[in-house]
């Protein structure tokens, strides 16, 4: 159970595998009034990231599952480099069978709603998770803009148009699933940008390393299309957003 190796590649060091920037990450934990003894879940915990500067910062603990071995390795460091070892657990796994033990104050799933078919299937997991009045942390994209024909929609990496929805008809959708918007940071360009360059600046060090790999051909491939790809469409079309949830 784990990731291809050509994802390991692409997202090299980074300890945020998604477009939000530490800044952001900061503010989104102040803005949800994290505290010191409250308990977090964070399925798809990716480098682990968010659980531990909240950690250090907010005096929470919690638990983190995600189905890549690399990740989960360097989330167990990270926990230790920010001195939170005793307070964080990272547990290797597919998050999609997991949940808490004990009730938790948060239960957050980050950029992979599709590991449950959509928001409502992630709604309805992590519920089985939280204590009453607990809060639901939602990472989701949406169109920034509506996307001019098919083609533009498949360079933003959706089958189709109705796989992202305009951020209001996500908000909409939240509501009709029986939740209260209480708080959402979302991501701006810049933020964009230094997540997908950091994939370019990734593949072409690993290019540089490992120039008769079996993954050389498609990585050079990627690193060929992918900036003109992104700059063209996604940058333009596509929003993100961590989203800030709780039931009725």
């Amino acid at each position: 159970m784990d990731l291809p190796r050509s994802y390991a590649i692409r997202v090299g060091d980074m300890r945020i595998l998604g477009p939000y920037t530490a800044d952001k990450l900061a503010t989104l934990g102040a803005a949800i009034d994290l505290r010191a003894g409250q308990t977090m879940l964070d399925l798809a915990s990716g480098r682990g990231e968010m659980l531990c500067t909240w950690a250090r910062d907010h005096g929470i603990t919690g638990t983190g599952m995600d189905i890549s071995t690399v990740s989960t390795a360097k989330a167990r460091k990270r926990a230790v480099e920010l001195g939170v070892a005793d307070r964080v657990t990272f547990l290797h796994g597919d998050a999609t069978g997991y949940v808490a033990e004990e009730p938790v104050d948060v239960a957050a799933l980050i950029g992979v709603t599709r590991i449950f078919h959509g928001v409502p299937g992630t709604l309805r997991h992590l519920e089985r998770s939280l204590r009453p009045g607990g809060m639901a942390l939602v990472g989701e994209s949406y169109w920034r803009l509506e996307p001019p024909d098919q083609a533009t929609v498949e360079a933003c990496y959706a089958p189709t148009r109705d796989h992202f929805k305009s951020l209001p008809d996500l908000v909409r959708l939240f509501g009709d699933e029986g939740w209260d918007l209480v708080e959402m940071v979302l991501t701006d360009q810049d933020s964009w940008d230094r997540y997908a360059a950091a994939h370019w600046l990734n593949r072409r060090r690993w290019l540089d390393a490992n120039p008769d790999d079996e993954l050389a051909a498609q990585m050079r491939e990627e690193l060929t299309t992918e900036p003109l790809r992104y700059v063209t469409n996604a940058r333009e079309y596509v929003g993100w957003g961590i989203f800030a949830l709780m039931k009725r």
